[in-house]
């Protein structure tokens, strides 16, 4: 095996990395303490501290008062060396942000496509507007991460077919990465959020979990490791297509053909997991229950209030047989997995808050002999803010090749 002989080069460009990496994810550091988290003399960490401010990425950022003589000087990544662009797009609304490469979100907005005579024009202007409006450099936009519902191939970087996206969306991608004139990374909308509430929700330095998706349609992310796992062609955690207790096959329902057959017009699913726990099923659920009006998150909602009054009463029988066929799902997962945590994410897990996903977790051991916690999602936004945290990874990962060269 060859290796790369330690030139007096190559450990500079290895210790500019680590004070860089150190700046962007520990904020404003004094010399001392720069040399005291990367082991470096003081000599050394003066000198990266030179070379890094004549390149723009550091400066001081103010003093630091203690011990005897002069106060000593505060340096900080410069947060405009890179930005990064994070976009989630869905059927009726594309939401964008652009941060700089500290993390700071500089301008965020919503359009709306499908109203718009030019949708792709409409989601390609939203991006560009923000783009200006942060006075952002073409040169130091490093990446660009869309969210969208559907399989993403993992091979190809392309989405293999997504039910809940106008076919004039497919346009987006290439048309936005000639506009911002660099290649932009589409990501599975879950498990972007997945990856939101790895970094900073509810499953915070769980290296095992899943994530299930609940809202109009069912979806799971799943990460083992450390790492998303997608599956060799993206499919892994399309759940609402899984066979569970209680949900018809496609051939009892007389879809015996191949996939195209399997989708409603409407967009639902009437057989496997989906049947149970979809958005319009859960409408039905809800009002065999008496519980009307709204929305699959609305009805839950309501559900949720009525039994904090009436634990007795229909918005807790509600509630129970939800989280009894949810249960489904997370025990035939937990049996294959056994992820020892399963987050609920989505409008409809929101909206059942802790009350569901209690109730989930009482569900499971009686079905299945791995018996996760269940939680429910904590950060807002997951998608949007899973794709800025994967766009910023990137747009770092950029800017210490750069420092390398």
């Amino acid at each position: 095996m060859s290796r790369r002989p330690g030139t007096p080069r190559l450990l500079r460009q290895l210790n500019d990395r680590a004070a860089l990496e150190l700046l962007l994810t520990s904020g404003p550091v004094t010399r001392t303490q720069l040399g005291r988290e990367t082991g470096l003399s003081k000599v050394t960490a003066s000198q990266l501290l030179s070379r890094l401010e004549e390149r723009g990425l550091v400066r001081v950022a103010g003093s630091k008062a203690g011990g005897r003589g002069p106060n000593a000087a505060l340096y900080e990544a410069v947060p405009s060396a890179a930005y990064a662009v994070a976009l989630e797009v869905g059927a009726a609304e594309a939401t964008a942000a652009v941060a700089d490469i500290t993390g700071t979100v500089v301008e965020q907005g919503s359009v709306d496509p499908s109203t718009a005579s030019d949708p792709v024009g409409a989601v390609c202007g939203l991006v560009a507007k923000l783009v200006e409006s942060a006075g952002v450099p073409p040169e130091r936009l490093n990446a660009c991460v869309i969210g969208t519902p559907g399989v993403v191939d993992p091979r190809t970087g392309s989405v293999r077919f997504s039910f809940d996206l106008h076919a004039w969306l497919e346009g987006v991608f290439d048309a936005l990465g000639t506009e911002l004139g660099r290649p932009v990374l589409i990501e599975n909308d879950v498990n972007l959020a997945a990856m939101a509430e790895h970094a900073e929700g509810a499953a915070r330095d769980e290296r095992d979990f899943a994530l299930m998706w609940l809202s109009s349609g069912v979806g799971m992310a799943i990460m083992l490791d450390g790492r998303i796992r997608s599956g060799r062609s993206g499919g892994a955690g399309e759940i609402g297509y899984l066979p569970v207790p209680g949900a018809p096959l496609p051939r009892e329902v007389g879809r015996p053909g191949g996939f195209a057959s399997l989708r409603l017009q409407d967009g639902g699913i009437d057989h496997g997991f989906q049947s149970l726990v979809g958005g319009r099923e859960i409408v039905a659920l809800a009002g065999e229950h008496g519980i009307t009006g709204g929305g699959a998150a609305e009805v839950v909602a309501a559900a949720r209030a009525s039994a904090a009054e009436e634990p007795e009463g229909a918005g807790a029988a509600f509630l129970d047989e939800l989280a009894d066929r949810i249960a489904r799902g997370v025990a035939s997962v937990c049996v294959v997995l056994d992820p020892g945590l399963v987050v609920l994410g989505g409008e409809v897990a929101r909206a059942g808050g802790e009350e569901l996903a209690r109730r989930v977790a009482e569900s499971v051991p009686a079905i299945g002999p791995n018996a996760p916690e269940v939680g429910v999602g904590r950060v807002e936004g997951p998608v949007l803010r899973g794709a800025l945290l994967l766009a910023l990874e990137n747009a770092r990962e950029e800017l210490y090749a750069a420092v390398a060269e």
